[in-house]
């Protein structure tokens, strides 16, 4: 078994992850011109059934990324039930691939040390150890409630060991930056026509009384999940292409951007507005050696107007299509804060009893998943008893992982925003426009997540790991490419 850190591949030659960069190529011919031997054994066929499952392996999860979005989210049993069974799937393929291959090389980024730590704490607080009088105890106040959430958290993980080892190429990349952009458009077109054509029914077919936006069940998911996927194809059109195909990637990201505010989702909009602003910064702090032929004054413009002109165009569409509901929404929350000192009145009642659970529960919290079934009592308001999340997800992983859980998110946001640091610096333009896109699609959910759910739902949690999976892999050390690559 090889593990591999992004920092530290083997020397050019024998490693999967270094032969895999030339597999678009005609992997073996390129290989064996630059006097490279593939590390796949003697057997051609064995060689190219392991390649062709790595390729399946990949695909797997692009459909998987598509599947849990088309599936309302897959907040239902159903849609986790196929989610899994669709991961247990990609591992199986991967043991496969394995036993061809003689080995499993497996890329762990830094990353995946504190989403670790959370299934080491998951863990612990999923054991119930029962007294010679019958009585059980646990760190969990719902055994049952964190070992579901622990399946879940497993199988996200998974995704985001899957998304480091197999999205390690250039190619893979390029192909993952377009397969969200794409889907990204399909989703925010279909989101659109269905808010237009809106009978009441998924799809029209399947009847709902949520707050429905595109294929999700609440319109603060979708705002999110846009949220996530809008700055890709606006990182691409300011760092990776050039020419008319800028034009492209720019229509996508404003029919993006326009879903998403379209939703009706505040925190969507803020959200949004955090991604187009965080973009902003860093696309001005940072320079290419083109740039540097450039005074200073006409680099900040050039770099600025693009992101200007797409958050324009995307005012424009809104106001094409109607921002009396957007502005109502806003306005009845400005309206709230006059008149209560808080725009949403039931959110603040949840937090303030959420607090008081982490103050019951400081250390290890009441358990992952447990929120559902621990707030009841701590509810002084009936209509808040069946309340699922905190609709903060810092304030949950306090609820319910305590203090221990607080670090662990802390870590985690500290490594993948290194990260992102580290791929703006890239000379390759691939590798600093989607650390660019991913950075700011990251920074959004978190913004959205001081309000929201958005990191309990598997589709916008799968996403969020992809990304920082993609982060993780440009921001690497070896990230840059070689002179001869």
């Amino acid at each position: 078994m090889m593990i591999s850190r992004f920092n530290k591949f083997s020397d050019w030659g024998l490693t999967r992850a270094k032969a895999r960069d030339y597999e678009l190529g005609d992997t073996f011919r390129h290989a064996r011109s630059r006097g490279l031997q593939p590390a796949f054994g003697e057997n051609g066929q064995s060689a190219r059934i392991s390649l062709q499952l790595d390729k399946s392996i990949a695909a797997g999860l692009l459909a998987t990324i598509v599947f849990t979005a088309v599936a309302h989210g897959a907040v239902e049993p159903w849609s986790v039930a196929l989610f899994e069974l669709i991961l247990v799937g990609l591992l199986l393929l991967w043991g496969i691939k394995a036993m061809l291959d003689r080995r499993l090389e497996v890329t762990i980024p830094a990353a995946a040390l504190p989403v670790a730590a959370l299934l080491l704490l998951g863990s612990a607080q999923s054991v119930a150890l029962t007294g010679g009088a019958g009585e059980t105890s646990s760190l969990s106040m719902d055994v049952e409630a964190t070992r579901h959430a622990l399946i879940v958290l497993f199988f996200l993980a998974a995704s985001f060991i899957i998304a480091a080892s197999f999205f390690v190429s250039r190619e893979r990349l390029w192909l993952l930056a377009n397969v969200l952009t794409v889907f990204g458009a399909l989703v925010a077109g279909f989101a659109l026509i269905q808010y237009f054509t809106w009978n009441g029914r998924f799809y029209w077919l399947r009847a709902t009384r949520y707050s429905v936006f595109g294929p999700f069940v609440n319109h603060n998911h979708f705002a999110g999940y846009m949220a996530m996927l809008m700055p890709v194809p606006l990182g691409l059109m300011l760092r990776a292409v050039r020419g008319p195909v800028q034009l492209l990637y720019g229509f996508v990201t404003v029919l993006m951007g326009t879903a998403t505010i379209m939703s009706g989702s505040r925190s969507g909009v803020i959200s949004l507005l955090a991604a187009l602003g965080l973009m902003a910064v860093l696309n001005r702090r940072s320079r290419r050696p083109m740039d540097d032929q450039l005074p200073t004054k006409r680099f900040v413009f050039w770099r600025a107007w693009p992101i200007a002109v797409v958050t324009l165009a995307m005012i424009a569409g809104v106001v094409w299509i109607g921002a009396t509901p957007i502005i109502e929404r806003f306005g009845g929350a400005v309206d709230q804060l006059l008149r209560s000192g808080t725009p949403d009145v039931s959110r603040a009642t949840m937090w303030n009893e959420t607090i008081r659970i982490i103050r019951d529960h400081p250390i290890l919290g009441t358990g992952l998943g447990t929120y559902h079934t621990v707030y009841p009592s701590y509810a002084t308001t009936e209509n808040l008893f069946g309340l699922d999340y905190a609709h903060n997800d810092y304030l949950q992983i306090l609820a319910d992982g305590g203090a221990v859980g607080g670090v662990i998110a802390a870590w985690f946001i500290i490594v993948i925003f290194s990260n992102v640091y580290r791929g703006l610096q890239s000379r390759d333009p691939l590798f600093a426009g989607l650390a660019l896109a991913g950075g700011a699609g990251i920074f959004a959910v978190l913004v959205q997540s001081l309000s929201d759910t958005d990191l309990q739902i598997p589709s916008n949690a799968l996403l969020f790991l992809v990304l920082s999976g993609v982060v993780s892999r440009v921001g690497a050390r070896d990230g840059n490419p070689r002179p001869d690559s």
